[in-house]
């Protein structure tokens, strides 16, 4: 984006405002960057439009790697709520600054060499040292001896689990499940491999926070309430 600092006559023999002297002074840098830009845009096909769209593109290209990226869902792991070519913003950094992903969040990682040589979205069912079961006497999901209404999420007509497990998740890892059970691969499916199923938090990409597209499916993706009331692991079991 081009800008021009504007240059403020002045009366010489009058004293200087404060705000003029400022201006004085950005003037010349500004017109030193407004000549940079003829130079490029004269190097250019299409001279300062071209120059523009680049601008543009360059600033596309910075936010989608390091802030938000879009993701597109390639299956039905993640059905209702996600349906295969919804496109996902991805808040790259969601857990940056000391932040850590919590029960709940939808996320994207990179699952080479745990879940397969691309990029998966799943929710966060467990952190580091939860312990997770499923399932209980009502047949859900239970983590630190609490029970998890995944009513509003879990795809109509899937249980919590076919397949029974007990595990307890490493400190700096997470355990991963997509929300349509019976047609999910996630950390269940690798309980028995080198991991054991577990993601490290190092490489989640980001948190899914909007659908974007289609336009009518645009949706805020938001931390489920029921798991507000799981305890911290090792705490109080009730």
């Amino acid at each position: 984006m081009d800008t021009e600092a504007q240059h403020v006559e002045r009366d010489r023999a009058s004293s200087p405002s404060a705000s003029e002297e400022i201006s004085d002074t950005a003037g010349p840098e500004g017109r030193s960057r407004s000549a940079f830009a003829d130079h490029v845009a004269e190097w250019l096909p299409g001279g300062r439009i071209t120059l523009t769209v680049l601008g543009c593109l360059v600033f596309l290209l910075l936010v989608s790697r390091f802030v938000m990226q879009p993701f597109e869902i390639p299956s039905g792991s993640m059905e209702s709520g996600l349906r295969i070519g919804d496109r996902v913003l991805v808040n790259k950094l969601a857990y940056r600054f000391g932040s850590e992903p919590q029960r709940g969040d939808v996320v994207v990682f990179d699952g080479t060499g745990y879940f397969g040589n691309a990029d998966y979205v799943k929710r966060v069912v467990g952190v580091g040292g939860d312990h997770v079961v499923c399932c209980d006497k009502e047949g859900r999901l239970e983590v630190n001896g609490r029970s998890v209404d995944e009513s509003t999420f879990l795809h109509r007509g899937d249980s919590p689990s076919d397949a029974p497990f007990d595990i307890v998740v490493p400190e700096g890892s997470l355990f991963l499940l997509g929300d349509h059970r019976s047609r999910s691969r996630d950390s269940r499916d690798h309980l028995g491999s080198p991991g054991g199923g577990m993601v490290p938090v190092g490489d989640v990409i980001g948190r899914a926070d909007w659908i974007a597209w289609p336009a009518g499916h645009w949706t805020r993706l938001t931390r489920p309430d029921s798991y507000a009331r799981v305890p911290a692991a090792g705490g109080a079991h009730g």
